[in-house]
């Protein structure tokens, strides 16, 4: 299939506010495509090359000055094996090899195609087509039920590949966990307080909430992998970790967890300095410490659908020295006190685990319910003003949107403005948004840079209110900067839908 098609599909997506629409166009854009088309394709539309980093930066391209074909010719495959090449790039010689392979790419392309290909490139294509319309348009395009082709992406964690299943007329009730092979983490909900927590979960196992990194690691005999919440693998980075999983008592291990790194004083370090570890490849004197507080598989046996009682119990079988501090408990008194504990020793919170309740990979749901004294927001940032006094010259002051998944604001899948801030700004932190923010701009203002909505900071508020200034109805009270969650993607924002329901 010519890529052209895929570019005017994408347009037609962009176009519209309809998810039916949206779904519709994508489902008939799948259905013509060839079954090697088919995961190279569904990575073009969600802007995550199925090769992993291209070694491209926003500089790079920046630097390419070809001239556009007039006609399209290009086809999927042809941008594929392109990535192929920038992927596998490496060692004396590799600049000048991507160099060269994008100004062919470039000039084998159309402007518009061109212009597709950049910005699935930097991650920032825009469509309103998130998975869950991705997911509907495939199985309509399969004549699938949309719960099949929803469960086998998620167990597989690979959604090219189970379209490609789910096209070809594959089973994908076969679909199921595998070793090596990560899948999409459970979401927990939000609650003000413990005891609102628990009515919506009765009895509960009460864990602590860490400031740190979620991790899924898999293990057969001494094969480690570590993998963060987007399912990137960061195994070379965490060999502390690997180590810890070695020594455990089983062969074979699918455990989830949280990491952060402690200081001398057995105190929970920034968030800051646990991500530095999964940022960069060079050694580092932060050492990680893991907690794993679920467990789904374990020596030939998938557990994901059983009770989260009966994994706790194999849990604490395998790696009980690294389980997550918790209890089970019914009882309001005794799960505040874990909380008050939790907060002593320099945690978030705690988060509350219907006991019966099965792993829903992927899902937010009310079975996972966190409670935070501070609340926190996972918000994506729109714009950022200019700084004045000793800011000027430094992009400042946020722009934050929520969520908005159902278009009640405008385009299903985007984003709506509830509020502004420019505190919990480090100095550092300042620079760093001043370099970064016109590299994924939109368009300027005399006072403001408008971004592409990418980038996840995590906002600690004192309550959301109502309020005509900004389009949701809502704002902000008190909003201050925690920290910038580069582990989150924006659909993992917290919606405006959210945010009503935790008014105050």
């Amino acid at each position: 299939m010519l890529l052209a098609e895929v570019v005017a599909t994408v347009h037609e997506v962009t176009a519209t506010r309809s998810r039916l629409a949206k779904i519709d166009a994508l489902a008939r854009l799948l259905a013509r495509l060839d079954p090697d088309e088919v995961a190279p394709a569904v990575a073009l539309l969600t802007a995550s090359p199925r090769q992993g980093r291209l070694g491209v930066g926003w500089r790079g391209l920046l630097a390419i000055d070809a001239p556009h074909a007039e006609v399209p010719t290009l086809t999927i495959a042809d941008v594929d094996e392109a990535f192929d090449v920038l992927a596998a790039a490496s060692g004396p010689g590799s600049a000048a090899m991507r160099s060269s392979t994008l100004v062919d790419l470039a000039e084998r392309a159309t402007a518009p195609e061109w212009e597709f290909v950049r910005r699935v490139m930097l991650g920032e294509l825009r469509t309103g087509a998130l998975e869950g319309v991705l997911l509907e348009a495939v199985a309509r395009a399969a004549d699938r039920s949309a719960a099949s082709v929803r469960r086998a992406a998620m167990l597989s964690g690979d959604l090219g590949e189970t379209a490609r299943l789910a096209l070809t007329g594959a089973d994908l009730e076969a679909v199921g966990l595998a070793v090596g092979r990560p899948v999409m983490p459970m979401l927990a909900s939000t609650a003000a307080s413990v005891a609102d927590a628990l009515i919506e979960t009765g009895e509960a196992s009460v864990e602590y909430k860490l400031d740190g990194a979620r991790i899924q690691v898999h293990r057969r005999g001494d094969q480690v992998r570590v993998y963060t919440r987007s399912l990137a693998d960061i195994t070379h980075r965490v060999p502390e970790i690997v180590r810890v999983v070695r020594g455990l008592d089983a062969r074979e291990l699918i455990l989830d967890g949280e990491t952060l790194s402690l200081d001398e004083d057995g105190a929970p370090r920034p968030f800051q300095d646990t991500m530095s570890r999964f940022g960069a490849d060079a050694p580092s004197e932060v050492a990680l410490r893991p907690w794993f507080f679920d467990l789904l598989h374990v020596d030939g046996r998938d557990i994901i659908d059983e009770p989260l009682r009966v994994r706790l119990a194999e849990l604490e079988r395998v790696a009980g020295p690294w389980r997550m501090p918790g209890i089970v408990t019914a009882d309001g008194d005794a799960a505040d006190e874990l909380s008050r504990r939790a907060l002593a020793a320099g945690h978030e919170g705690v988060v509350v685990k219907a006991i019966d309740s099965v792993y829903a990979a992927g899902r937010r749901g009310k079975s996972w319910v966190k409670v935070k004294p501070v609340r926190t927001l996972d918000l994506v940032v729109l714009a950022c003003e200019w700084g004045s006094g000793r800011r000027t010259g430094m992009l400042s002051n946020l722009h934050l949107g929520a969520l908005d998944p159902t278009g009640e604001f405008g385009e299903p899948g985007g984003f709506v403005m509830v509020g502004k801030t420019f505190k919990g700004l480090t100095d550092e932190l300042l620079r760093w948004q001043t370099e970064r923010f016109p590299q994924i701009a939109t368009h300027r203002t005399a006072h403001a840079v408008f971004v592409e909505p990418v980038t996840v900071v995590e906002i600690a508020v004192d309550g959301v209110q109502r309020s005509p200034r900004y389009p949701g109805g809502l704002a902000l009270r008190f909003a201050r900067v925690k920290a910038y969650r580069p582990d989150k993607s924006p659909r993992e924002a917290d919606t405006i839908q959210s945010l009503r329901e935790g008014l105050r």
